[in-house]
């Protein structure tokens, strides 16, 4: 992914329902809570957007294009989500 590109994919991936989904499973699975504590369409775009920056250590998502290590970190989510979303196409075969 080249870095000027960082910061449009935050934003989209931000607005992406299903990357929304991925975080509410993503912290019901690290936090070990039930579907009824934490339900889908739990996390909003400013929830993800505040999830991408305190993960890759930034005030701002435009810093993903000049941080190394917050690109290195992004790139680490948007491959965790890439597999989640694998995972869910097999699962629903």
């Amino acid at each position: 992914m080249t870095a000027s590109s960082r910061t449009q994919r935050a934003v989209m991936m931000c607005k992406n329902e299903r990357f929304r989904l991925y975080l509410d499973q993503a912290k019901r699975a690290r936090h070990g809570l039930a579907p009824e504590q934490l339900p889908d369409g739990t996390h909003s775009e400013e929830d993800a957007a505040d999830v991408i920056r305190k993960a890759c250590g930034v005030e701002s998502r435009g810093r993903l294009d000049s941080s190394h290590s917050a690109a290195q970190m992004f790139d680490r989510i948007v491959s965790d989500y890439q597999a989640w979303e694998r995972r869910q196409g097999r699962a629903g075969r």
